[in-house]
């Protein structure tokens, strides 16, 4: 481990006031970042990618140095970084620890489910990368986006109730509460969350799905089909939400009976990047569409 921490101290460049425009080897830990790298016209200095990072399609070419919250130091040393982009949350704490100590400038971003943590998420890419006239090109535009979504939700007389179903693995929904992107995403779009009593990612039981009595049920497409394929019995969107309406207490609820389920592609419903105010839009457009 004591070498593994040298190695990366040599791997450390200087720091800059500005950032770090002289950084040409940027390792992006988070889907979100890397899409903000992307919009920021910077992916040349991209050299690796987490596994949760899979837009735009071109980052695929890009080495995967694993998942982000269980990454190892010797996966991220393998592409040779002079600068790391982590979302919070990155881990797990013992292999961030050692990139910190090593001396590889090592910036976290801080997440927030709302309008104003997208455009700081977007400041603090910018920032670190020492690009700031892209960035403010960036954040005003976000912002304007992020604007027109909000006046869509605010114009919404009687929100509708919406569960957001994480997964359906052994037959139990797993559903987004409060403190969640599932729940910021919700809000921006207009809704309500239907169970806003847990906090973040439970499973939860049969009794609880049909007293929510949610309008909307919500799922997302992760972009990877095994992952699909495992946690919600299929990987196409009829197949997500077939296996949505055949689990008995969903069937039950408002949602199911209407056969309201809608399928989002994962890291768009909950990056919280670049795209945010493009997916408000349209879960407010399916949230609200038809009677």
């Amino acid at each position: 481990m004591k070498r593994l921490a040298l190695a990366l101290m040599l791997l450390a460049g200087p720091a800059s006031a500005d950032g770090h425009p002289e950084a040409r080897r940027v390792l992006s830990l988070g889907g979100s970042l890397t899409e903000i790298v992307y919009a920021l016209d910077q992916q040349d200095r991209l050299v690796g990618r987490d596994t949760t990072s899979n837009w735009p399609p071109e980052v695929h070419a890009l080495p995967d140095v694993g998942y982000v919250r269980a990454l190892s130091p010797e996966g991220v040393l393998s592409v040779a970084p002079d600068l790391i982009l982590a979302e919070e949350g990155a881990g797990p704490p013992e292999a961030v620890a050692v990139l910190q100590s090593a001396g590889v400038p090592y910036i976290r971003v801080d997440e927030r489910y709302d309008a104003q943590g997208v455009l700081d998420k977007v400041d603090a890419v910018a920032q670190a990368l020492g690009v700031p006239d892209e960035g403010r090109a960036l954040h005003d535009r976000l912002a304007a986006e992020l604007q027109a979504a909000s006046a869509r939700a605010q114009a919404v007389a009687r929100p509708k109730k919406v569960l957001f179903v994480l997964s359906l693995q052994g037959g139990r929904v797993m559903a987004g509460g409060s403190d969640t992107a599932a729940d910021g995403i919700i809000r921006l779009a207009g809704a309500r969350n239907a169970l806003p009593q847990i906090e973040g990612y439970k499973p939860v039981t049969d009794e609880a799905v049909i007293a929510a009595a949610p309008d909307v049920i919500v799922m997302m497409r992760r972009g990877d089909e095994q992952a699909d394929a495992d946690a919600n019995g299929g990987n196409s969107d009829a197949a997500v939400k077939q296996a949505a309406q055949a689990l008995p207490a969903l069937a039950q609820t408002p949602a199911g009976r209407d056969g309201r389920v809608v399928v989002m592609d994962g890291l768009k419903l909950l990056g919280f990047g670049p795209r945010t105010g493009e997916a408000a839009v349209e879960l407010h457009d399916l949230i609200y569409a038809g009677p």
